[in-house]
């Protein structure tokens, strides 16, 4: 059974610990994938929405290509992967406006 702290995706499973782990997951991978990707970051809350939403990307991802079991070190990486395909996705979308 999978319980609100484990993201399970078919055969993988990335599970960081609790809710403050994903937070600090979701923080690193934002804050990374936003210095890797041109156009910055989005601040603390951003770069953590960023990064919970790059580890379901991730984690889709990852299941597809290296199931198993991840954990913290794998979470984060997973999750900037994520992030930084959708950072690349944002930006490919809304062009290159500027930032004012």
């Amino acid at each position: 059974m999978t319980n609100i702290t484990t993201l399970a995706l078919a055969d993988g499973t990335l599970n960081p610990g609790g809710i403050i782990a994903w937070l600090l997951v979701g923080l690193i991978a934002g804050f990374l994938a936003g210095k890797v990707v041109e156009g910055g970051g989005f601040g603390i809350i951003g770069d953590i929405v960023v990064g919970i939403v790059g580890a379901f990307i991730g984690g889709f991802l990852a299941q597809i290509l290296i199931p198993g079991d991840y954990g913290f070190i794998g979470s984060v990486i997973i999750s900037f992967i994520g992030a930084v395909l959708l950072l690349w996705i944002l930006r490919l979308v809304s062009g290159n406006r500027s930032r004012v």
